[in-house]
């Protein structure tokens, strides 16, 4: 915002784009939808052209009905794209411990136990591995949340490809083909526009 350039114009301008072309966009909830917290967590390493921060992202589900999501810079620089994924994994972990809490002050019961998805299999075996090597060490209280939630039962880590990752469409610009696709995922449809006293 203080020092604009015709870079920021031109994404601002496809940004105002899309939008005009999907103006009844809007999140469906499904009624008879299961009652299972499913999260997705991403990270794209290094895109930030001035500081070399990474972008985490996240996205959680209630059966198939998107209620929460994120993306946000992430706060120091990550040495490597498996650290940049393990803080997003820390973040969404986080996430779905309050996202748990908060259906647990609702009286709500999952039908089964969260799943949490991540596609890069170094920050999977980091999380599963109790033995911090040196490398590690600079990450080691992520490693222990991440870590201790797992043991704890609150949800299970499990590899997801890339091309499933619907978390990458917070993250990163994608082919139109596969950005339609993960936005039909995340339960995006088109709604019938309705005016106010007409």
């Amino acid at each position: 915002m203080a020092n604009p350039t015709k870079s920021h114009l031109g994404a601002t301008k496809r940004v105002l784009k899309y939008l005009k072309g999907c103006p009844n966009k809007g999140l469906y909830f499904k009624r008879n939808s299961p009652i299972h917290l499913i999260g997705f967590s991403d990270a794209d390493w290094a895109t930030c052209v001035s500081t070399r921060r990474s972008v985490t992202s996240y996205c959680f589900f209630i059966g198939n009905s998107l209620i929460s999501w994120k993306t946000k810079k992430q706060n120091i620089v990550s040495r490597s794209s498996s650290e940049a994924e393990y803080r997003a994994l820390a973040t969404s972990t986080y996430e779905l411990q309050w996202l748990t809490y908060l259906l647990t002050d609702l009286k709500i019961q999952c039908s089964k136990s969260a799943t949490l998805y991540c596609d890069n299999q170094s920050a999977l075996h980091t999380a599963t591995n109790p033995v911090f090597h040196e490398r590690t060490k600079h990450l080691e209280i992520d490693c222990h949340l991440v870590q201790e939630k797992a043991q704890a039962g609150l949800m299970k880590l499990l590899p997801v490809p890339s091309f499933r990752q619907l978390a990458d469409i917070f993250t990163k610009a994608l082919p139109p083909r596969l950005f339609h696709a993960n936005l039909s995922k995340l339960e995006m449809v088109d709604t019938p526009l309705q005016f106010a006293g007409g």
